[in-house]
């Protein structure tokens, strides 16, 4: 039966393969550890209990912020680092980022010069740990005597240096556009492209692009950037606050194919737990909208 078969290859492909299909947008979600600030400082929580909520809830990953290991402000040793992992493992979670909080729009050049081995510290860490980004940020306030541009400077030649070492470690040092120093999508777009480097990234974060009247336009700006997605549960319209519309954040992330991790926080009074729930439900119900009306 060989030869025949054989002359005969469209039958038998006919007979044996499924129709392939086309890949679908891959996004996952993760929960960050801010979310749960005043529960971490007052020792109702642990880094370990918001796994066990994040895993509870169907959440693919965790963010670990450098300032919510118990170790702080000392490095984590390695059995700290190694239960975190495994407790992850346990509930099938990844550790997505790590996060520190930096200065480089600081006119002291030594402090700028500590900020940066912190972060150098803490890349080595992120690898250890699993996680594939470190977020960083730019620091507050224009410095007295110094132009904008003279500090765009600064940041650049920093994150050079920094990507140096994400590239050493196997970790992407991801900005976080917090609302500090770099308002607008341009601005942010600028340090990227001068930057120039597939080690240093972005964080996009919605809340943090306040200065204009569309925050959303603002986010589609950045998008093709987004490294990772950073959702709260509210965005400023010319620095007034309102409600995040969970359509629209839905439709650019469908609509620049992005796929890897949104990641949800909440700032608000009340339940951290029952508000990030709430966040995560709205949000994949309007990504489902948006998918299947195309």
């Amino acid at each position: 039966m060989a030869p025949a078969l054989f002359a005969a290859p469209t039958i038998l492909s006919a007979a044996t393969k499924d129709p392939v299909e086309p890949i679908a947008q891959r996004v996952q979600y993760s929960v960050n550890a801010y979310s749960f600030n005043d529960e971490f400082r007052s020792g109702e929580m642990d880094l370990f209990d918001m796994m066990e909520f994040a895993s509870d809830i169907g959440l693919n990953a965790v963010d670990l912020t450098a300032y919510y290991f118990s170790s702080y402000p000392s490095l984590p040793k390695k059995p700290e680092i190694f239960a975190l992992k495994k407790k992850a493992l346990e509930l099938g979670l990844n550790i997505s980022w790590t996060g520190v909080r930096n200065n480089f729009v600081t006119a002291n050049v030594e402090s700028r010069k500590a900020d940066r081995e912190m972060i150098k510290d803490w890349l080595a860490i992120s690898s250890t740990i699993g996680s594939s980004i470190l977020r960083v940020f730019t620091g507050r306030n224009l410095p007295d005597g110094y132009t904008k541009e003279q500090v765009k400077a600064w940041l650049v030649e920093e994150y050079k240096i920094c990507a140096n070492y994400g590239a050493q470690t196997g970790v992407i040092v991801a900005l976080q556009n917090h609302n500090e120093f770099l308002f607008t999508a341009d601005e942010v777009i600028d340090i990227l492209e001068r930057v120039d480097s597939e080690w240093f990234g972005l964080i996009l974060d919605i809340s943090g692009l306040r200065t204009t009247n569309d925050p959303y336009a603002e986010a589609e700006k950045l998008a093709p950037f987004a490294n990772y997605w950073f959702i709260k549960e509210h965005v400023y319209h010319n620095q007034e606050k309102k409600r995040t519309d969970m359509s629209k954040m839905a439709a650019i992330i469908k609509r620049h194919g992005f796929r890897g991790y949104v990641s949800f926080e909440s700032l608000s009074d009340g339940d951290p737990k029952e508000i990030i729930k709430k966040m995560v439900y709205d949000f994949k119900r309007e990504l489902n909208r948006v998918s299947d009306t195309n």
